[in-house]
């Protein structure tokens, strides 16, 4: 397992790790000896229950630490929060720490196979309902499908930058992003021989330095000038994080595919799929957003019975759910807080 480094703003807390067993996948493949990484912050007996919060592409379970801790929307003083990582991100189990299925002999694993993943480890602890499940991009997508395929245990679902079916948009920037990584030669049409360096630059381009974007946020960012400079940063962040290009290739395709409306046994499309969820719904998303359409947003917001939509003011696209600006972190963390307050 490789723990990326802790930022300033994260918040530290025992790396826990239950073995789950075998996980039979919706594709019907099996990943073996499946393990669930997750911490915990505050006691599980907390007086206002148990939050889940689920972690975005690449992401860790420190992905939404700017909203934990005392006096923020999730104040473990409150509430327990569980924050897991999801299959594919090389905490959990993932291709680059699997033993028995290495690299690309893994089992192609969906969305949906990390919410059981994440609801076996629920059990585990004894936790059999939820105050909230929360996340952003495709930790909003899984708080989303949380709600849909277990709409009795939760009270509240809080989703940034979401998307309840990955719109073509979203998915070719996904392909972009794999094809990048795979033009390096360190891909040999059977796996990655090493890390494509020269790929996770253009990577980098792309997810970080464009995507995650808005040109006005890019603007106030870095004069033209600097743009090399800049960009030299950037990719140097990324790289830092050490993610794996096959586990990238994985979480993007279950990313890809995703679409609540086809959870077994939940007959009628996306729109209806949304309309069974029974849990209080807000969801957030930034005026633009280069990855996750805001139209996408918008649209399960209103499928959802009584859900709440609303606008974060920030030029940050879809990083406006990720605490690049102290301004939006502010407005998610009253916004939430909120609403959790009921």
């Amino acid at each position: 397992m490789r723990h990326p480094p802790l930022a300033s703003w994260h918040v530290d807390a025992p790396h826990r790790v239950a073995r789950l067993g075998d996980l039979p996948l919706e594709t019907g493949g099996v990943i073996a000896d499946c393990r669930q990484s997750y911490v915990v912050h505050g006691s599980l007996d907390a007086p206002a229950g148990v939050i889940l919060v689920c972690s975005a592409i690449t992401g860790t379970h420190h992905r939404l630490d700017f909203l934990i801790g005392k006096g923020r929307a999730l104040d473990p003083a409150r509430h327990a929060v569980v924050a897991v990582d999801p299959i594919g991100n090389g905490l959990s189990t993932s291709p680059s720490n699997s033993l028995g299925q290495p690299g690309m002999s893994f089992p192609q694993f969906g969305l949906r196979d990390m919410i059981e993943a994440q609801r076996r480890l629920l059990d585990q602890l004894g936790v059999g309902h939820l105050a909230a499940v929360v996340g952003a991009s495709m930790g909003g997508m899984q708080a989303l499908q949380w709600a849909v395929s277990h709409p009795d245990r939760m009270d509240s679902v809080v989703a940034m930058t979401p998307m309840a079916r990955t719109t073509p948009w979203a998915a070719m920037v996904a392909e972009v992003a794999c094809a990048c990584l795979m033009a390096d030669p360190a891909w040999t049409d059977e796996g990655f021989r090493g890390a494509p360096e020269r790929g996770w630059r253009a990577y980098a381009g792309l997810m970080h330095a464009l995507v995650m974007r808005t040109p006005e946020a890019l603007d106030r960012a870095v004069d033209v000038s600097g743009v090399g400079a800049w960009f030299d940063g950037i990719a140097a962040l990324q790289r830092a994080q050490d993610f794996d290009a096959t586990d990238f290739l994985y979480q993007s395709r279950a990313y890809a595919a995703h679409d609540v409306g086809t959870t077994p046994g939940c007959a009628g499309g996306t729109v209806r799929a949304l309309a069974s969820v029974r849990a209080r719904t807000l969801i957030l998303a930034p005026p633009l957003d280069l990855f996750n359409p805001v139209a996408a947003a918008r649209e399960a917001a209103a499928a959802i019975p009584g859900a709440s939509y609303v606008e974060i003011p920030s030029c940050q696209g879809h990083s406006a759910a990720a605490n690049l600006d102290a301004a939006d972190g502010a407005f998610l963390n009253h916004s939430i807080a909120a609403f959790l307050a009921g």
